[in-house]
């Protein structure tokens, strides 16, 4: 028994006419008829009881309608389903976000993923560090990751889209502040003396800053780490030190501190990772990864034409 037999079936069944059935299938009412011979003889039962005026649906033939039409039925939305998966349009994708990209981008990015591939269900994990994300990816528990480059592991596929500056977080009556105008950068040489708050030094983040510092003859001295941007925020508004971090911009920062750029003009990169896939190591991305990273790509863009 195929499809097109039980397409055939429901058409007669419904239409209880072969004529009309014909017609609504466009094709000869004698092919139609010997299509129906044919899947009686498979199913060894009448389904129609025929006269020369109608044509009834026997008891058989009712319980084969209730189950064509659930059958075409779940026919047609896989067909749908596979379609919309196969351009990246449907599915459940697993994302982590890096800890500022999960105030400032991340929003933007669902906000545009409800439009534009709206059978997406994403599951994200947010304020995670580049290590944590690696790791997560290598162990397949999440499927793609808006993180800050260099990552270790030569399985990963990353599509750098923006460069991020580094910004200094400070308490509002620190000596920086107090002797600069409003928005004027600060330098490392003015924070050189005041603790540092940081995430782990495992951080990418954490990384540049330790590098920069070195660069410029000072070594940080590292008062509280945190992997939360957000707590490491609240720790500058207590008075616990500065944070170098990338711009926090869409985070509900405190009346208590100021946001200043960095005279250095240190930046960071924010790239789409995803593992590898195939034989190999191939680089083939799946449809749905691929359209992901293009919206990502587009939502980035728009903040920044818009910032």
């Amino acid at each position: 028994m195929e499809l097109r037999h039980l397409r055939y079936f429901l058409a007669v069944a419904e239409e209880k006419h072969f004529g009309r059935a014909a017609d609504r299938l466009h094709m000869a009412q004698p092919p139609l008829s010997n299509q129906i011979k044919q899947l009686e003889a498979e199913l060894g039962t009448t389904l129609f009881e025929r006269t020369t005026r109608r044509v009834e649906v026997t008891e058989a033939g009712l319980l084969l309608m209730d189950r064509a039409r659930q059958l075409l039925s779940d026919v047609e939305a896989a067909e749908f389903d596979v379609a919309e998966v196969g351009r990246g349009a449907a599915g459940v994708l697993r994302v982590g976000f890096s800890g500022t990209a999960t105030y400032r981008l991340m929003p933007e990015v669902v906000r545009r993923a409800q439009t534009e591939l709206p059978n997406v269900r994403l599951q994200i994990s947010g304020e995670m560090l580049t290590p944590q994300m690696e790791n997560a990816l290598l162990e397949n528990r999440i499927d793609i990751a808006v993180l800050r480059p260099p990552v270790q592991s030569g399985e990963l596929i990353l599509d750098e889209f923006e460069q991020t500056p580094i910004v200094a977080i400070l308490p509002m009556n620190h000596p920086a502040i107090c002797r600069s105008p409003q928005g004027h950068p600060v330098s490392v040489a003015e924070l050189a003396d005041t603790g540092l708050v940081s995430y782990p030094r495992s951080s990418t983040v954490a990384s540049a800053v330790w590098e920069l510092y070195r660069q410029l003859g000072f070594r940080p001295r590292i008062v509280q780490t945190a992997t939360e941007t957000s707590t490491l925020i609240a720790m500058v508004s207590a008075g616990l030190g500065v944070a170098l971090i990338p711009d926090p911009s869409g985070l509900p920062l405190r009346t208590s501190i100021a946001v200043r750029p960095l005279a250095e003009q240190l930046t960071i990169g924010l790239a789409v990772a995803r593992r590898a896939h195939g034989d190999h190591g191939s680089h083939a991305i799946t449809p749905l990864q691929s359209a992901f990273a293009n919206l990502t790509r587009a939502a980035s863009a728009h903040l920044r034409d818009n910032a």
